[in-house]
């Protein structure tokens, strides 16, 4: 299996740790989700998608969280 291949399961499981670990160094709580996508036609095999909370690739402005917290 390719190291670089980031639809896999264990390279999404790769991918999820390094983002998490990356904003984690940098003070910021990043929410990643791995979703099984199953057989994908187009793709001959099974896909795993990766899905976070950052927007445009970037956590959420402190405000936008604050305002999570106290909905939940």
């Amino acid at each position: 299996m390719a190291t670089n291949d980031l639809c896999t399961p264990e390279g999404a499981r790769r991918l999820k740790e390094r983002i998490e670990a990356y904003w984690s160094e940098r003070g910021y709580d990043v929410s990643v989700d791995l979703v099984d996508a199953g057989f994908m036609p187009a793709m001959r095999s099974a896909r795993t998608d990766v899905r976070s909370n950052l927007v445009n690739g970037l956590p959420r402005p402190a405000n936008d969280r604050a305002s999570e917290r106290r909905s939940a």
